[in-house]
């Protein structure tokens, strides 16, 4: 095994660690799909945290198609993986711009609905999202993206809950690339 998928793996396991500790709960819950779920995972303790942030931000960007030149995601749960993956990108002397894409479009100033640099029509441009169950919200944010010329064609999630969401994002042309699967919890 080489040096680097060595890193990759050691980050992987790392990460999935942190996770089943901080972000995972098995209960009874309510998801933002309306659907009910005897697990539950929030990512947010860990993409919020130096090191988890970290972690999500090496593995994001080896498993990023590297012709990507933007990344892009719903706030408020995408903020820090924009943030983490466009730093961890800089730090290797890589040019990648970030996209935080608004609920609700501003009723002030710009009225943006998409907040970053103004990039041109074409740019192929990765959707990120923390947990993926039937790809309402994501699916929302490819939509805007689209709506200002911008081309989608993957989305990067920490995990994939398997509940559709693959399916729905196969039938908008866009490829679900995870880091985990819920299995990986189970």
């Amino acid at each position: 095994m080489s040096n680097f998928s060595e890193i990759y793996c050691l980050n992987k396991a790392k990460l999935l660690k942190r996770l089943v500790e901080k972000s995972y709960k098995k209960g009874n819950f309510t998801l933002s799909s309306g659907k009910k779920s005897s697990h539950y995972l929030n990512c947010k303790p860990i993409s919020l945290n130096g090191e988890g942030l970290n972690l999500i931000s090496d593995l994001f960007l080896e498993l990023k198609d590297s012709r990507s030149e933007a990344v892009a995601g719903l706030t408020l749960g995408a903020d820090p993986l924009v943030s983490g993956l466009i730093v961890k990108a800089a730090s290797r002397g890589l040019d990648l711009n970030g996209l935080i894409i608004r609920k609700e479009i501003k009723k002030y100033g710009t009225k943006a609905g998409i907040e970053g640099p103004i990039l041109e029509e074409g740019t192929l441009v990765t959707v990120l999202e923390d947990v993926v169950t039937t790809a309402g919200s994501v699916i929302k944010a490819i939509k805007k993206l689209r709506e200002n010329n911008y081309v989608v064609e993957e989305v990067l999630s920490i995990v994939d809950r398997l509940e559709g969401g693959g399916e729905a994002l196969k039938d908008v042309n866009v490829k679900l690339k995870s880091l985990y699967t819920i299995k990986d919890f189970l």
